[in-house]
């Protein structure tokens, strides 16, 4: 368990996880120190593997959309998104143009709701209790618009192959507008509590730096790789639904650190509120689910890969058909998993005190790493 490898250097072996809260979920990661300092790290997943891409492949298509929801379970939205529209990218089901312009609008809130837990538990990290509640506060009100809509809180299996189950309630766009109004104003708030604070800065510049060519090498994707000054996003990259239409832009970092990776998603809050603006003042009439696909079957041999932005990168669903109702192989592309692989090389030289911190950065959710 421990050794000394000189009389001037005293290394051991400690155990972060699976049960430790700032793991950000059950998660391992076996450090080998040298007094407080991060020599080499060993990170251990699968401790919430569920086997959904197995299961997938004995289920109808219809059957498996429940089971996104508990994959990025902070992202339920994005999840029933990317899969259900890998599926109708495969058997040529179209969308009337109001379904997908109120996809965009509940995707863009799923993403400032994911954002507001990774950026309030990085508040955690340094003490900061009192952003961690503000960011919740906020994350509930965006629930509540997901509940009226959905009818549910966390999972919702809100869209259907061709659209949407259901159009958005009497009042809902109203109270839409109400929410980006206030939150506008207190995002200035958040600002100054998180990422002006000179404490977080002190604990977070320079820290868990990520080298753009390191970020490319490993496949990372999302507000990882924007923030060590990539700006790439799926949804300027490879346009889907009506995201060519609307105007908004990619924050992007400049030296890759942990404080760096928080501000792009600071202000990618701010531009999902513009995309919602301009969504909802063009939100057009018509059916949301001209004619719902309840028995689809893909051609035989057919394979198809369709990924969308979610709030922790590029999220794509890969279906390859052998000719019946279910998918032969389905295969999940997690932006968590691929950022989490850098842990081991971005913490090696840290503090142990800074590990939960750098870790946190990467904004992982284990349902996803795990799959």
């Amino acid at each position: 368990m421990e050794r000394f490898s000189s009389p001037e250097s005293f290394e051991f072996m400690i155990n972060m996880g699976p049960q430790h809260p700032s793991t950000h979920g059950v998660f391992k990661l076996v450090l080998k120190l040298d007094g407080e300092t991060v020599i080499d790290a060993e990170p251990e997943i699968g401790y919430l593997h569920r086997s959904v891409e197995k299961i997938a492949e004995n289920r109808t298509y219809e059957q498996v959309l429940p089971l996104t929801d508990r994959l990025d379970y902070v992202n339920a939205m994005g999840n029933n998104l990317a899969y259900v529209m890998a599926v109708e990218n495969a058997a040529g089901i179209e969308v009337p143009e109001r379904a997908k312009a109120i996809r965009v609008i509940m995707a863009e809130f799923n993403r400032i709701a994911s954002h507001l837990i990774s950026l309030g538990t990085q508040g955690l990290e340094v003490g900061s209790h009192t952003l961690f509640l503000y960011c919740f506060r906020e994350r509930e009100k965006i629930l509540d618009l997901f509940e009226k809509a959905s009818g549910g809180r966390l999972t919702y299996s809100y869209f259907r192959f061709g659209g949407i189950s259901k159009d958005l309630p009497k009042g809902w766009i109203d109270e839409a507008r109400e929410f980006l109004n206030d939150f506008e104003n207190k995002m200035e708030e958040y600002f100054v509590l998180l990422l002006d604070n000179p404490i977080y800065k002190g604990r977070t510049v320079g820290i868990g730096i990520i080298k753009p060519e390191t970020a490319i090498s490993y496949g990372a994707s999302g507000p990882v790789i924007r923030g060590s000054g990539i700006p790439y996003d799926v949804r300027k990259a490879n346009p889907y639904l009506i995201y060519n239409k609307l105007d908004f832009n990619i924050p992007t970092g400049e030296n890759g650190d942990v404080w760096d990776r928080a501000y792009v998603r600071f202000q990618e809050m701010k531009e999902s509120v513009k995309i919602i603006r301009q969504v909802i003042e063009n939100l057009p009439e018509g059916s949301v689910l001209e004619r719902e696909a309840r028995y689809i079957v893909i051609e035989e041999g057919l394979s198809s890969y369709f990924s969308v932005e979610s709030p922790r990168g590029e999220l794509g669903f890969f279906i390859y058909s052998d000719g019946t109702e279910k998918p032969y192989r389905l295969k999940i592309r997690s932006p968590a998993f691929v950022n989490l692989s850098m842990i081991k090389e971005i913490i090696k030289g840290e503090k142990l005190a800074d590990v939960p911190l750098v870790l946190g950065s990467l904004d992982p959710v284990f349902g996803e790493v795990d799959r």
